[in-house]
């Protein structure tokens, strides 16, 4: 089974939560073996470590590590998206807090009954479940769920606002060290933006962005693309060569987001009073990719592709074309059978000494959006 783009990324968002669970309670485990010896000093209260528990609390604390990235990525990502990071932050800890409170009551017992070679059901392990919630040891538990779960919530705070691969590439140390790669890049710029934000305001602009943003992630997550930047409204979405390539994705991108935005054009037009609309374009080349900043630190991409993609896009108000693309792309795409390509013209870009190929790309059909 071929999992889609939108599960890769999901399953790429989740697993860090699993991962940072799984570490910190080994820290934590690391710390009190440390501390007793290895001995366990409260066998009433405390369920001794044997293999078979080791095991079984690995599992079960990635497990619950999961669920807590699950309900963060598919539920409540965007119902806290309205509060500050603080606030959100805390409303999420006492959400989690009382849920996973409700699993060691559920865990504790099970636990007990694997040390105790008893059923769950049995009278020893609920006493010792009764007296491990009166100990010292629960609150220390209660510490270490709590730094688990203040982690997992920084991770998603942080991944959140730098981008989830833009954060494991700062983890790796991918781009630490500059590297080259083909990649391609798609400007997409909203038409008529000055006038637009001159005739909403900029608060009533504002949220107007946030709407078209929101309405071109799908289509760029489907497609496999990775938004480099958002420039007041242009969007820079890039591709790996043979990634961009697939399935001619980056086009693809394109009328997808086109599509995107005319499905909410209802809700546009009630809210804004129009539909926005953009223009597009794309090119294939060489960049060199690294860390840079000296106050903070980003990812930046350098290269005459960028130059050189900017401006195919500036023409498509002179050629009277929603997206325009390079021969050099063209050239290298295997899969468009979908698209129709118009030959525009060879011209000497600014900067360039040699002459760039041109083309539109349109839909044969103007419903058959993908």
């Amino acid at each position: 089974m071929t999992l889609t783009p939108n599960t890769k990324r999901n399953i790429q968002r989740i697993a860090p939560f699993g991962i940072i669970w799984l570490i910190t309670g080994w820290v934590f485990l690391l710390i009190e073996s440390a501390a007793t010896g290895n001995q366990n000093l409260n066998p009433e209260e405390v369920i001794t470590l044997s293999p078979k528990v080791f095991v079984f609390a690995s599992i079960t604390i990635t497990v619950v590590g999961l669920l807590v990235g699950i309900a963060e990525v598919m539920l409540l990502h965007k119902l806290f998206d309205r509060y500050s990071l603080s606030t959100k932050i805390l409303l999420k800890f006492a959400f989690y807090l009382s849920s996973l409170f409700l699993v060691v009551v559920i865990l504790y017992p099970l636990a007990a009954s694997i040390e105790l070679n008893l059923s769950p059901l049995d009278k020893q392990v609920w006493l010792k479940f009764k007296k491990y919630l009166l100990s010292i040891v629960f609150l220390s538990n209660i510490v270490q769920i709590s730094f688990s779960l203040i982690l997992s919530l920084l991770y998603a705070a942080v991944s959140d606002h730098l981008g989830h691969n833009v954060l494991l590439n700062f983890f790796s140390g991918k781009y630490h060290k500059p590297i080259k790669e083909q990649r391609i890049f798609m400007f997409l710029d909203m038409r008529s933006s000055t006038s637009i934000a001159e005739k909403l305001g900029h608060e009533k602009y504002f949220e107007l962005l946030k709407m078209y943003y929101q309405a071109m992630a799908r289509p760029i997550i489907d497609h496999e693309g990775t938004v480099y930047q958002y420039i007041g409204d242009e969007v820079v979405v890039t591709w790996k060569k043979e990634v961009g390539l697939n399935n001619a994705n980056c086009i693809a991108c394109f009328f997808a987001i086109q599509k995107s935005i005319q499905s909410l054009k209802d809700k546009f037009q009630s809210q804004f009073g129009l539909v926005p609309s953009f223009k597009g374009g794309l090119h294939l080349g060489e960049v060199t990719i690294g860390e840079v900043g000296a106050l903070k630190k980003e990812i930046v991409f350098t290269g005459d592709v960028l130059n050189t993609t900017a401006r195919i896009q500036s023409l498509c108000n002179e050629y009277k074309h929603d997206l325009i693309i390079s021969g050099d792309l063209k050239l290298n795409l295997n899969s468009y059978q979908a698209f129709k390509f118009t030959s525009l013209a060879s011209l000497n870009l600014r900067g360039k000494s040699e002459l760039t190929e041109l083309y539109a790309v349109n839909l044969p059909k103007p419903n058959l959006l993908l």
